[in-house]
């Protein structure tokens, strides 16, 4: 059922690709990348944490942070130093946001140091693994961003949302906070009327206009994030606005669900911050379908390569 397009690995050739001793799996998103180091038959030998290596912010900051975490999984596993984990030993697959670019895939490709094998796809692919242990199934996964994958009986796949954060990714973390934005500065001009959200808001980004468009142009997808639980807060305090900002976030992602799995006969299961807060308030035949995921998309990462690895090698 495991398909990669062929532009979204890179493989040594068969003799390099023997000395394989270790799989690295990766979750890249636009808050932070978390990644697991196991050996050949998939038991766990160390994780580790950095900041994003979602590819819409670098290729360069993605790499920098899949190595800083590769470092902290190596000194867990008692691998550190230079005879420790080289990357001609390891086979690694990324998830990232972001990687639905081609472009993007094919320059974080060309950039990586030096791994027996690389594989890169979106996040929401790994997440879906990673939830439904490989098998049929759906993810809604909602933090700072928002994306639907779904693995059919059938063995095809379909991406829905995840458009990104400027245009789409509606029921995010980042959609919530540009939404709280544009209310604060709406009531800053004297368009809406100011309550616990745009108070909120103000004591972050100060309650100026110079200040305000200052923030918004420093932001970018993780700032605006960070403002998504301020949209909570409000809510619980009665704000109206923020409440309806909320349901707006669940009507969202309930139709992200739908399309997924218009028959409504797969597992869900729901990735991200933002998709577990809102479950309790999903309606009852979606909440009915809604499975604790196995895994996270850092295990559907390992689950991927092993399986790549396999198929290049044959069983080992």
């Amino acid at each position: 059922m495991i398909s990669i397009a062929p532009d979204r690995s890179l493989f040594a050739d068969e003799s390099a690709l023997q000395a394989v001793r270790y799989l690295v799996g990766v979750d890249g998103g636009g808050t932070g990348t978390r990644l697991r180091l196991s050996d050949l038959d998939g038991r766990l030998l160390g994780q580790g944490e950095a900041g994003p290596s979602a590819l819409g912010q670098g290729v360069d900051q993605a790499w920098r942070h899949i190595e800083q975490a590769l470092q902290q999984a190596a000194e867990q596993a008692g691998l550190a130093g230079p005879q420790g984990l080289r990357h001609a030993e390891c086979a690694l697959a990324a998830g990232l946001s972001g990687a639905n670019l081609p472009a993007a895939c094919s320059e974080f490709l060309a950039s990586q140091p030096g791994y027996a094998a690389v594989i890169v796809v979106n996040d929401g692919y790994t997440t879906v693994l990673g939830a439904h242990g490989g098998q049929p199934g759906a993810v809604v996964a909602s933090g700072t961003g928002a994306v639907g994958e779904v693995l059919r009986r059938d063995g095809s796949t379909d991406c829905i949302s995840g458009w990104g954060w400027i245009t789409g990714d509606e029921g995010s973390g980042a959609w919530l906070g540009l939404k709280a934005i544009r209310h604060a500065q709406q009531a800053l001009d004297g368009r809406a009327v100011p309550g616990p959200l745009a108070f909120a808001v103000w004591d972050l980004t100060g309650r100026s206009r110079e200040s305000v468009l200052a923030w918004c142009a420093a932001a970018g997808q993780h700032g605006f994030a960070q403002l998504a639980p301020l949209v909570f807060m409000a809510a619980d305090k009665g704000d109206a606005v923020a409440q309806r900002f909320v349901d707006e976030a669940v009507t969202e992602l309930e139709a992200l669900a739908r399309a997924l799995d218009p028959q409504s006969e797969l597992p869900l299961a729901l990735a991200g911050s933002i998709a577990k807060r809102l479950e309790s308030k999903f309606s009852g035949n979606i909440r009915a379908r809604c499975v604790e995921p196995q895994g996270d998309s850092a295990d559907g990462a390992l689950h991927l390569v092993r399986s790549a690895l396999n198929a290049k090698m044959g069983s080992r």
